[in-house]
């Protein structure tokens, strides 16, 4: 079990960004995506005691039809810190439009039925 905290602050301009607090050392972190360490992450010192901003940018190659997760770990214990996923593609598109379109028939009843009860109740 990790004594690391991980926290997402924001993901901006394909850069997934988080704070890693619980550590005065820099800690061993990786970030993997199909079982494959991802380059270029980087960690530094924030301004509070044991905070570590950590920066993962996000590939290319791992942006695809469907949804990618990547996993974030404390190497030390090889405990997963936190994961990212992505959702893309003409594919996820039909199933959300489907999910909407369920939801707001979903509601449209409910309102029914709400508004059938304020008559008969009130």
């Amino acid at each position: 079990m990790s004594e690391l905290t991980l926290t997402k602050t924001r993901m901006q301009s394909g850069v997934w960004q988080g704070v890693i607090t619980g550590c005065t050392q820099t800690p061993r972190i990786s970030v993997t995506y199909l079982d494959s360490p991802l380059p270029d992450i980087t960690l530094t010192k924030a301004r509070d005691e044991g905070a570590w901003l950590l920066q993962v940018p996000i590939p290319g190659s791992v942006l695809s039809d469907g949804m990618q997760t990547l996993l974030i770990l404390d190497e030390d214990t090889d405990t997963v810190l936190n994961s990212i996923t992505l959702m893309a593609g003409e594919a996820l598109g039909d199933d959300l439009r489907a999910e909407v379109d369920l939801l707001r028939a979903e509601l449209d009843m409910l309102k029914r039925a709400f508004r059938r009860h304020c008559v008969e109740t009130g």
